[in-house]
């Protein structure tokens, strides 16, 4: 295996096009290509339609070598004290904030997302490093004297080796959502980014590696689905955790399981915001545009339908000014392909063939702001839904809402919880009697109330129900930590107790 040079610090300071160094693997500390002759395949900047990169991908060969190397650099990584662990991440989030503009442009270039969006990506993942850094007091061992003389205690233990896959709409964010808590419990990890999106999870072991972090502990292999069936296979890996869409998340979970792997998979969304008549025009319309629009609707928790009970015309007439405003190529980056492109562009054709109202329309994007070439679609608003539409029950993925008209909030909830998925739901009112009942009505495991993006922060978990999450417990938070270790339980004895209960 011959070493590679480092990937340099990406040099764009703004959105004029820029190229970057081949995706490569990085395995044991080192940069590498594939065992053998694969394909290459191009990364391209979704705002000019061009490339900026090649992604040299591997194989099963490849992820055989990464798991080697992680096993090796487990043993003794595992050993260092937690708190030693953690140290590395404190670095990390210090070379992160030195670094945040270098690291918002890279994912705005190769992501396709403005830089305001891109560095709240970073700014993200600089949080969920600080939450890793705070898990030495928060995974504190408990110990309880059960009975006389007898105490019973929990540690928590390494895995081994373990991976995540990793989508590629938050190349930065969403592998930290995973690598904090792994790495502070004693694992090596293995990430195989999105192959559009390769670049970003570069930088990010560059930076590792100058925190301090020791050869091995953290691997890339950059592929397709050959590989991720290969870290779903290999008996080496202990846990796999996964981000992406419902029918591969079902199927990695389904496949990684039936080794006997622990697997965490988290799926798509078709999530419903309830607007009543008593909710805040200016506060509700902000909110909902945001919600549709940011990052060009490619996010799990973008709002997808809105359910508008009762009289609310003035309400969806202030999303739709406000919509009217977004340009695309300024305030709305493009989405990531072609192909999506003309996915979305469908989605919107088919619901007017079939009779809903086009009151906004983003397939003719702003030639005086949107890049020729590139992938754009504009804030798209489709009223007068129906239930059968597919825009009423697809996930879209992309600046585009649809309005379903109901005459009651039960209609609403009943609407909500007909979806197959159960990411996300949110509702707009000034009563706290309406919020609580939608609360508790929902199925959906992150609702908002006022919010229309209702993200977790940190510590809080970020994870669904339904058909938006395969396996047990949140991603993020103190159950991501629980879900990249192991529970060992001690009961320990020291004395002979005169005074015996039934356990002594």
């Amino acid at each position: 295996m011959t070493a590679l040079a480092s990937p340099p610090p990406f040099a764009a300071t703004d959105d004029s096009f820029t190229t970057y160094s081949t995706a490569r693997h990085f395995i044991g500390g080192s940069w590498c290509d594939p065992t053998s002759s694969r394909t290459v395949q191009e990364v391209l900047n979704p705002r000019f339609g061009k490339v900026i990169a090649e992604v040299r991908m591997g194989g099963s060969d490849d992820v055989d070598r990464a798991v080697h190397a992680a096993a090796a650099a487990a043993r003794a990584w595992s050993k260092w004290p937690i708190r030693d662990r953690a140290h590395v991440l404190y670095r990390l989030r210090e070379l992160m904030v030195q670094n945040i503009d270098e690291l918002s442009w890279l994912v705005s270039h190769e992501n396709g997302k403005i830089f305001s969006e891109a560095k709240a990506e970073v700014e993200k993942g600089i949080e969920c490093v600080e939450y890793g850094c705070s898990l030495p007091n928060l995974a504190a061992g408990n110990q309880l004297e059960v009975s006389r003389g007898v105490a019973c205690e929990v540690a928590y233990e390494s895995l081994g080796v373990v991976a995540g896959v990793t989508p590629f709409n938050f190349p930065m964010m969403v592998p930290l959502w995973m690598l904090p808590q792994a790495l502070v419990g004693g694992n090596a990890f293995i990430l195989k980014p999105s192959e559009r999106v390769p670049l970003s999870s570069m930088r990010l072991a560059e930076l590792l590696r100058h925190a301090g972090l020791p050869a091995g502990v953290f691997n890339i292999v950059q592929g397709g689905r050959e590989v991720v069936e290969a870290l779903c296979d290999h008996r080496g890996i202990k846990a796999v955790g996964f981000v992406g869409s419902t029918k591969v998340a079902k199927a990695v979970y389904a496949r990684a399981s039936a080794q006997g792997t622990r697997a965490l998979c988290l799926g798509g969304a078709k999530n419903h915001l309830i607007v009543v008549p008593d909710a805040d025009p200016e506060l509700t319309a902000e909110n909902i545009v945001a919600s549709f629009t940011g990052c060009a609707g490619q996010r799990c928790m973008a709002a997808s339908v809105l359910l508008a009970v009762g009289n609310v015309e003035h309400i969806l007439d202030a999303v739709r000014a406000r919509a009217a405003t977004i340009k695309t190529g300024k305030d709305l980056g493009p989405v990531t392909t072609q192909a999506a492109r003309d996915r979305i562009a469908g989605y919107i054709d088919g619901a007017q063939r079939m009779g809903a109202t086009i009151t906004l329309d983003g397939r003719k994007p702003d030639p005086s702001t949107a890049v020729p070439g590139g992938y754009w679609i504009g804030p798209t608003i489709i009223d007068r839904v129906t239930r059968e539409m597919p825009v009423a029950n697809e996930e879209i993925f992309g600046p585009v809402l649809s309005i379903l008209r109901v005459a009651t909030l039960e209609q609403a909830i009943e609407i909500e919880n007909s979806s197959p998925y159960g990411n996300a739901s949110s509702i707009y009112t000034s009563s706290g009697d309406v919020a609580r009942r939608v609360m508790a009505g929902v199925d959906a495991g992150m609702c908002g109330v006022n919010i229309g993006v209702p993200v977790p922060r940190e510590p809080f978990g970020f994870g669904g129900w339904n058909d938006s999450c395969f396996g047990h417990g949140n991603i993020t938070g103190w159950d991501g930590y629980r879900f990249w270790t192991r529970q060992r339980k001690i009961t320990s004895k020291w004395a002979l107790q005169r005074d015996q209960n039934w356990m002594s």
